[in-house]
């Protein structure tokens, strides 16, 4: 019983003492544990991948360009950026929102990419 008083007053200190940032990265983490989906980090280029993360950023291409949207996803680990080709907006796909998103992984400029995934707004609870 002493090992399980001495796990909780850990994370206790743990949480009162880490940053936001870093709490809501372990949080992240958990949540994509808890739906199967894979770590942006574990990922590579050319997998079939479902990645589960909050939307950092979301881009509008400018408006002579061809229509693209673009946002970044950070799972907690690191991000990953969703591109749909086609599109300027879509209802629900806004910063601060929790998604799961499915496709095959390209790398960028050096940054991991889906483009146009299959993705699930999440329910926040």
């Amino acid at each position: 019983m002493a090992s399980t008083r001495g796990g909780y007053w850990n994370r206790l200190v743990r949480r009162l003492t880490s940053d936001v940032t870093e709490l809501d990265a372990d949080d992240l983490s958990r949540e994509v544990d808890a739906v199967g989906a894979q770590r942006a980090c574990d990922c590579r280029s050319g997998e079939e991948v479902t990645v589960l993360g909050r939307l950092r950023s979301v881009e509008l291409c400018p408006r002579d360009a061809a229509a693209t949207l673009e946002a970044e996803l950070y799972d907690g680990t690191e991000g990953v950026t969703l591109v749909w080709l086609g599109r300027r907006r879509i209802a629900g796909i806004e910063p601060g929102r929790t998604i799961k998103a499915r496709g095959r992984i390209a790398v960028r400029d050096g940054r991991k990419v889906l483009y146009n995934p299959y993705y699930e707004l999440q329910t926040t609870s």
